[in-house]
């Protein structure tokens, strides 16, 4: 029987953007469905007890530079740790992101998920804007019309849904994993998660 996977994240996440393309090809090595669930962490933060990058303690935000430094080396994955359009809302990626999983399905997800990842943290292009979103979605050969259905009561709703659903399911950061009921939290996770498909 083929396994599903539900991956709850933030499209301005650096850390999604580093386990981003290792996840696409875990899925796909292992024959693996994922279902595509772009959350708002503000909201998420608030129950769980995070906090938004800009109100953590200087040493802690020194540290997350290091770390992206760090594993931006070890994988080999370009990546500015400090773009010029970041930190940014989150939500104009997430609602686009989850209209195209509503229409196009998770293969086409994912890969919008990628290339705004890309577009933050290697081009650094303002994914909070419409007009670079469009593009964003013209490059990945989606419809542009999906721009205007990111907006819609529906997709909203969705997307409160995807947030509903990761707090019951125990979510506190991004990116997490879930996987028959089990959570992994982080990209550095990924090993995990794969042993967990193997069981």
């Amino acid at each position: 029987m083929r396994r599903t996977l539900d991956y709850y994240f933030a499209p301005q996440s650096p850390w999604v953007y580093l386990g981003h393309a290792r996840l696409t090809e875990l899925l796909q090595r292992t024959n693996t469905e994922v279902r595509v669930r772009p959350a708002d962490f503000g909201h998420i933060f608030s129950v769980s007890g995070g906090l938004p990058l800009p109100q953590r303690a200087p040493q802690r935000q020194a540290y997350r530079l290091v770390e992206l430094r760090r594993f931006s080396e070890a994988l080999g994955v370009p990546l500015n740790p400090q773009p010029r359009h970041f930190p940014l809302p989150g939500d104009p990626s997430a609602l686009l992101i989850t209209a195209v999983a509503a229409h196009d399905g998770a293969a086409a997800a994912m890969r919008l998920t990628g290339a705004i990842g890309q577009a933050i943290w290697v081009q650094e292009r303002n994914m909070a804007d419409a007009t670079e979103l469009a593009a964003v979605l013209a490059e990945c050969g989606l419809d542009a019309e999906r721009l205007a259905q990111a907006q819609d009561a529906q997709t909203k709703a969705l997307y409160a849904q995807h947030t509903r659903e990761a707090v019951d399911a125990g979510v506190f950061g991004a990116p997490s994993y879930v996987l028959d009921g089990e959570i992994f939290w982080g990209q550095d996770r990924l090993d995990f998660v794969e042993r967990r498909l193997a069981a």
